[in-house]
């Protein structure tokens, strides 16, 4: 017996799925969600096999939640959101349906998720594509059991930390299980700069940048802070800077 969690926050479309799910009696619906937060507790309480997951919902979106994610999860999207968007992530997704959908189109999806066609470790860069197809405009964290979201211009700058990434704002620093290399595939190349192998800095808080030991640099930030330049990182901010 297979549990399933479904997650969109448009009743009439959650039905549709309650609705073709009784052709599959394998296929047990633990819980249906309105938003990615209960989602996301659905998923650590249930651990289902299957999620049937809308993109865009209010609070946090689909793509959101599912970085936040700790559970290894077989994921269908049923979603409007644009068909050729979609097709960035495409091979690396176990499928989507664009609505509305048919009863045939979910038999289709149901079917190869059936048949593991789509391996549930690809999921990591169907993320990392997903969030290259979509405005990227703040970064969603789990800090002390609580989701938080950070809005782009918030972020002072970046800090490799491990296998995590140090986001560092105002209100203090908050770790993301990410690099920094997809961090500089999201962000905009003209406001975030990779000055050093460990570091991104907003540009917009760069007070002045000052020669340190043999050819590398610091980064004067308003706050005060010092965050290290590399050689490399000193031509790219240059570029940026016009200067």
């Amino acid at each position: 017996m297979y549990k399933a969690i479904i997650i969109d926050d448009e009743f009439l479309a959650r039905n549709i799925v309650v609705e073709y799910l009784q052709a599959y009696p394998n296929i047990t619906i633990v819980e249906q969600c309105e938003n990615g937060f209960d989602g996301l507790k659905a998923i650590h309480q249930h651990q289902p096999d299957l999620v049937f997951l809308d993109i865009q919902m209010p609070k946090i979106t689909g793509f959101e939640m599912l970085e936040l994610v700790e559970e290894k999860v077989s994921v269908i999207f049923t979603t409007a959101f644009d068909e050729y968007a979609l097709k960035a992530f495409d091979n690396n997704a176990i499928d989507y349906l664009l609505k509305p959908f048919s009863k045939e189109r979910f038999d289709k999806a149901i079917q190869k998720w059936l048949q593991h066609t789509t391996a549930i470790g690809q999921q990591e860069q169907l993320l990392e594509d997903a969030a290259q197809s979509t405005q990227q405009n703040r970064v969603v964290v789990k800090t002390a059991g609580k989701i938080k979201i950070i809005p782009v211009g918030d972020i002072l700058y970046l800090e490799a930390d491990d296998d995590y990434v140090k986001i560092h704002t105002a209100e203090g620093a908050f770790l993301k299980n990410k690099t920094l290399s997809s961090f500089e595939k999201i962000l905009d190349a003209q406001l975030f700069v990779r000055s050093h192998r460990s570091y991104m800095i907003n540009v917009q808080e760069i007070t002045k940048i000052v020669p340190h030991e043999k050819e590398n640099f610091l980064a004067i930030l308003r706050s005060g802070t010092k965050v290290p330049v590399s050689k490399a990182g000193y031509t790219k901010l240059k570029e940026v800077l016009g200067i």
